[in-house]
């Protein structure tokens, strides 16, 4: 991306999108011929949606610490971050070789063991809000057990989620509209940071609401950050409602070595957990308040093959035993509030109708000034500056999430982020016609 000199089809947005896409393609043959190879087989190119994007993905070699390499030979500084799960990076060392002495003691042993009590035991240590835990394999299934969960030991149906949440694939709550494939549970929507209305409608669900379901911070609604009294309020309601209060920690978890229920003083019933803390396996985990958790001992039975796989539970125990200590877990959380408070200096200083919000090592670019408290549907506008950030990031060697969102990993270094914020300040520099 130049650093100083426009595009010279810089004159309209349909005309930049155009240029970047035409160059992307140009210098990605290999990745252009392996989705060509991939739409024989699977639908879209992708098993995996939010990796699908137009004109076709950019498909990644190897990565080490926090670089990833295409298999076109570019190099690029990773603030993807696995969409938060890839808090270690691609090489930690301490994971691996716990890993390489897992698999030599064999994959699928069909059995409890040591490695399954030593992990909860460390979850349960950490998270206020966890007296006892079970594992599942992603933060989906974790999501969806705990509202059933919710749903047994209340005796009551109905669960009060928020517009822009996403608590897994089947447990989508667009802004407007619906996912076709969301699950059936009878669910009522309310307005995220909207204390009135949702301290209304959990008073009108009355002994029907089972529980409510959050985010403390909207991770794909845009890393939109709940409110202290927003969080408390509903957690107040709930209980006096008789119905759960579940922290969708999938993402939060990482802003504290207890979450960011940790870091809020607020205790939620039952928690759920993913990405990350399975050292880079595929995880996931719902746990609570004792009383809650034990009817997994006495009326509900709850299977899954890999549960407990010996692959997760090593990774996990190293990662969350030695690797994210409570210390590391402060100095990527301030690593991240250091780095958004430059960029959104940068923006402020040039003017720019371009901020980031999130929480910690998690943030998101929204094209609009003002305040942004709870998830909007954008404009055509809007959609189309975010599109042109993710092509010119790519081209200044920056990869992120396709909706823009960044998350730091462990091996991230300060140098790496003035380095992100460079590129953002030059994209504003150049791009600057196209925002007003």
């Amino acid at each position: 991306m130049p650093s100083s000199t426009p595009f010279l089809r810089n004159s309209s947005l349909d005309a930049a999108l155009a240029e970047a896409h035409e160059t992307y393609v140009a210098r990605r043959p290999k990745s252009f011929a392996l989705h060509r190879q991939a739409l024989a087989v699977l639908p879209g190119g992708n098993t995996r949606t939010v990796l699908a994007y137009a004109p076709f993905p950019t498909a990644m070699d190897r990565g080490e610490g926090c670089r990833l390499w295409d298999i076109d030979g570019h190099a690029y500084l990773d603030l993807c971050g696995e969409y938060t799960a890839g808090l270690f990076g691609h090489t930690e060392a301490r994971i691996h070789s716990a890993l390489h002495q897992a698999m030599a003691r064999g994959l699928s042993l069909a059995a409890v063991g040591e490695a399954e009590q030593r992990l909860a035991g460390i979850l349960c240590d950490r998270f206020p809000g966890i007296d006892m835990i079970r594992f599942t394999n992603s933060g989906t299934e974790a999501n969806l057990i705990a509202l059933s969960a919710a749903r047994v030991a209340t005796g009551r149906s109905r669960i009060i989620a928020f517009r822009g949440g996403y608590h897994g694939s089947v447990l989508y709550f667009p802004v407007t509209g619906a996912s076709p494939i969301t699950l059936p549970f009878p669910v009522t929507l309310c307005d995220y940071n909207d204390i009135e209305g949702t301290v209304a409608a959990i008073r009108a669900a009355g002994d029907d609401l089972a529980a409510v379901i959050v985010e403390p911070m909207l991770g794909s609604g845009g890393c939109i950050a709940a409110t202290p009294q927003f969080l408390t309020a509903v957690a107040e309601a709930s209980r006096a409602a008789g119905a759960l209060l579940i922290f969708d920690e999938v993402m939060t978890s990482r802003m504290a070595a207890g979450g960011l229920q940790q870091r809020l003083g607020i205790r939620p019933d039952m928690t759920t957990l993913g990405k990350y803390v399975g050292g880079g396996m595929s995880f996931g985990a719902f746990g609570g308040r004792r009383e809650i958790m034990e009817i997994f001992a006495t009326r509900v039975s709850h299977a899954g093959t890999f549960n407990n796989n010996v692959m997760t539970m090593a990774a996990g125990i190293t990662a969350m035993g030695e690797v994210f200590t409570a210390q590391a877990a402060e100095g990527l959380f301030y690593l991240g509030e250091r780095l958004r408070a430059h960029l959104n200096a940068v923006c402020e200083a040039a003017g720019a109708p371009l901020q980031f919000t999130g929480v910690g090592s998690l943030a998101t670019p929204h094209f609009r000034r003002g305040d942004i408290t709870c998830p909007y549907e954008a404009s055509a506008a809007e959609e189309r500056l975010k599109e042109l950030f993710f092509f010119d990031m790519l081209e200044a060697g920056i990869y992120l999430a396709r909706r823009g969102m960044t998350a730091l990993s462990l091996p991230t270094t300060e140098a790496d982020l003035v380095e992100f914020t460079d590129a953002v300040d030059t994209f504003i520099a150049v791009r600057a016609p196209l925002m007003q």
